[in-house]
């Protein structure tokens, strides 16, 4: 049996659950519980702060889960668990931060002795160490934004995605002590032991299919059979292009391919140049 670690809410966790549902692993959660039954009898779910879930992980007590990479190094058990995926998404950077109006423009400008409050304790010390910088730290469990305005910090570090909350709150980001993302992990026993480790590659696997999947679209058509190779060279697909012959007397051959999302504008212009019709982009919910 394996235990996924999932949060229970937050800005990852609506993404987390729609990958997972992709990817066929669908669940099924009763009311407010803190458990749920997936498809696969072998895979079952627990919802957890996403705070708590490295040390669940790193302990045991969850086979694998998902989660922060901030969150795995302030908890500091990135070497007593396993990674095994990067969503490249939840993507935000704990900063230092002080007021607009305060003369502290950079790290260079801290100086020892000076207050900082944080939920991020076990980070921004060891940060702080690397700078030979002795603060002492205020941990709060929320609104740091509010701590230097009240007397109660000199600066704040906190997490941000875009900067629009330090800049509401009238601050300014001056250094970056690491950069984030939401990432897989396991616990270390759970990945070595021979049975649970197929299951755990199953969901890896899953969940790779449909990330890649994100960045590619279904493209189909119908064209005319002499300017194949002109469009083959525009979409070579993942293995070339699948052709079929279309049903009519007018020369023509249906042709679909994989092509990126990124590409998608300029290859619908080039391919209608071409004479192709009937084009049609669709999404792709996974790619094995």
């Amino acid at each position: 049996m394996i235990l996924l670690a999932l949060p229970n809410k937050g800005r990852i966790s609506e993404p987390i659950n729609e990958i997972l549902d992709k990817s066929g692993l669908k669940m099924t959660v009763q009311g407010r519980s803190l458990f749920a039954k997936t498809v696969d009898e072998n895979i079952n779910v627990m919802f957890a702060r996403a705070r708590d879930i490295p040390e669940f992980v790193a302990d045991g007590v969850a086979d694998v889960g998902i989660t922060g990479y901030d969150l795995i190094l302030e908890r500091g058990v990135e070497n007593k668990i396993e990674f095994l995926l990067d969503f490249e998404f939840g993507k935000a950077n704990l900063v230092i931060a002080s007021p607009e109006n305060s003369n502290i423009n950079s790290i260079n400008d801290i100086k020892d002795g000076m207050k900082i409050a944080t939920e991020f304790p076990h980070l921004t010390e060891k940060y702080l160490k690397s700078k030979n910088l002795n603060l002492e730290i205020i941990e709060l469990s929320g609104a740091t934004e509010i701590a230097p305005f009240i007397g109660v910090a000199d600066l704040i570090s906190d997490l941000t995605s875009t900067g629009t909350t330090l800049k509401l709150n009238r601050l300014k980001p001056i250094e970056t002590i690491v950069s984030s993302t939401t990432r897989l992990i396991a616990n270390k026993n759970s990945i070595n032991d021979p049975e649970k480790k197929v299951k755990i590659n199953q969901i890896v696997s899953g969940i790779k299919s449909v990330l890649y999947a994100q960045t590619k679209r279904l493209i189909m058509m119908n064209a005319p059979k002499n300017k194949i190779e002109e469009i083959r060279s525009i979409i070579p697909g993942m293995s070339g292009p699948t052709i079929s012959e279309v049903l009519s007397n007018n020369g023509v051959v249906a042709i679909h391919a994989v092509i990126d999302e990124k590409d998608v504008f300029h290859i619908v212009a080039k391919l209608e140049e071409l004479g192709a019709k009937d084009i049609l982009v669709v999404p792709i919910e996974r790619i094995l």
